[in-house]
């Protein structure tokens, strides 16, 4: 355990703690435990119960974050903890992100061992994933400088939901976010994943500031898959800017919501929609190359082309430029 970086005592006598890492801002009473079931009220202090504590690692893909304009080709160290501030009823990996410490057979990685494993595996970066990082903040945190002192970049694959001064203390050290953007409407996020919409619009806008950010929207049949609701969510994006890469993914049943999967029709309709205003837009959890094949935005030859996780560089130079006509395009 290691005691946690934002909360303050509300209520000594009581014994009430309020953690002030995310917008839920959960008031805890002594010995129980917040939302996200990894902060713990322990004698009037907060503690964090997953600090270096792994339910899931692998070497995997950098486009299965994914991220498709940054290191592109790179395989990189993934590390999940157990938790999650908010419960949608659709989550892919409800195993860890559903369940409570005592539930979940996890490993030890200090940060140091994390770092000693990305170079050993001779990753470029770790990438902190799987289950939501945030609430796992103070090992991000910590192992992120450290990573940053061996010249390894970081990676969050998030859904963004934090407040501001913890997320402004954390930036600095990170280079890549994949923030899902479940819809662009409140009431989805109160209904289906049991948050808000508002904070995860700031963290895109802060997060765009300073790092490479790709964002990915899972179409649901008949939760937000509505043609003026991605038109909604293409001009919020645009806004942001016209060169965010943006995936459509396709949802398939999960956890406890049993919705036919999405049609590849609908898929196909909101790239569509988005290309009209953005740059990049790609379709995941289906197997379509021209889908997710890379054009400049500037010249509009191929660049590179993917076939499931593996990608076949044809126009990139060691710079992230277009070959042909200088554009840039991703980052190394």
């Amino acid at each position: 355990m290691k005691e946690a970086l934002f909360y303050r005592l509300i209520d000594e006598e009581k014994g009430i703690l309020q953690c002030l890492l995310c917008p839920k801002e959960c008031k805890i009473k002594k010995n129980q435990v917040g939302f996200c079931r990894a902060r713990k009220n322990i004698q009037n202090k907060l503690y964090s119960l997953i600090y270096a504590r792994i339910s899931s690692f692998g070497i995997d893909p950098i486009e299965k974050k994914p991220l498709y304009h940054y290191l592109p080709g790179s395989m990189v160290l993934s590390l999940g903890t157990i938790g999650c501030n908010f419960s949608c009823s659709f989550c892919q990996n409800w195993t860890i992100s559903q369940e409570s410490i005592d539930r979940v057979r996890v490993d030890e990685l200090s940060p140091e061992k994390a770092v000693e494993l990305a170079l050993k595996n001779h990753s470029p970066a770790i990438s902190y994933t799987y289950s939501e990082p945030l609430i796992w903040y103070e090992y991000v945190l910590d192992t992120a400088r450290l990573a940053r002192k061996n010249n390894l970049k970081n990676i969050l694959v998030t859904n963004g939901f934090i407040n501001q001064e913890p997320l402004q203390k954390i930036i600095p050290y990170i280079d890549a976010f994949n923030i899902d953007l479940k819809s662009i409407r409140e009431s989805f996020y109160q209904k289906y994943c049991q948050g808000n919409l508002t904070p995860v619009l700031r963290t895109i806008a802060l997060a765009k500031s300073s790092a490479h950010v790709e964002i990915t929207n899972l179409l649901i049949p008949g939760l937000n898959d509505g043609e003026e609701e991605i038109q909604e969510l293409v001009d919020w994006v645009a806004t942001q800017g016209e060169d965010i890469p943006l995936h459509f993914s396709r949802y398939f049943p999960c956890y406890q919501m049993d919705i036919e999967a999405t049609p590849i029709t609908t898929l196909y309709r909101a790239r569509e929609i988005a290309q009209k205003k953005l740059k990049y837009v790609y379709l995941g959890n289906i197997w379509d190359e021209e889908a997710n094949t890379t054009y400049c935005a500037n010249c509009h030859k191929i660049l590179i082309r993917r076939t499931g996780y593996r990608i076949h560089n044809l126009g990139i130079d060691q710079q992230g430029r277009c070959k042909y006509c200088d554009q840039q395009v991703v980052h190394f």
